[in-house]
């Protein structure tokens, strides 16, 4: 099976009150599924860089009755792209994203300045291309790839069997 954003969400341990960022938000499958389980104490930003795909978002979340989504215009690649303020977000959902991205180490920078303290990042991500989905073979951004960037400021909370194509792991902001 693909990875399933249904298991993955639960994989993540989401609760009530919680305030999540969607990064690279895309469809907003995570934002939606995060909204629901955060509940309406809790709050998600959906940030993305595709203004139309933002606005899918909004219009996924008005249909859902679903006020406690906030989709922001922001590049995930600068610091201070995603207009967060500092130590806000208790999760950062980063999911096939990585392989897209070019300045990584940037993007983790960011990712660590907007984490509270022991704030934690979710990454689900392509463990191959398969039959012509997903990333081109030569930009997989490996599991062992993805230790190595967040090896800087972060360490491994947990790894779960994401897919059939993805692997998942959870680092804690130190």
């Amino acid at each position: 099976m693909f990875a399933d954003p249904k298991k993955n969400i639960e994989q993540f341990a989401f609760h009530s009150g919680m305030t999540i960022a969607d990064l690279g938000a895309g469809s907003g499958a995570y934002s939606l599924l995060a909204a629901r389980t955060v509940g309406d104490l809790g709050k998600v930003y959906a940030i993305d860089v595709q203004k139309e795909l933002l606005q899918r978002i909004k219009n996924d979340a008005i249909k859902e009755h679903l006020s406690n989504i906030e989709v922001v215009w922001g590049d995930i690649e600068k610091m201070g792209g995603t207009s967060l303020k500092d130590d806000l977000i208790d999760g950062a959902i980063v999911s096939n994203l990585l392989f897209q991205l070019q300045h990584k180490d940037i993007f983790r920078n960011e990712v660590h300045r907007i984490l509270k303290p022991e704030g934690r990042v979710f990454v689900i991500d392509w463990t191959d291309s398969f039959g012509g989905i997903g990333p081109h073979p030569e930009s997989v951004f490996s599991l062992v790839a993805c230790r190595e960037l967040f090896k800087e400021g972060f360490v491994v909370d947990k790894e779960f069997n994401a897919g059939t194509h993805h692997y998942g792991i959870i680092f804690k902001k130190q």
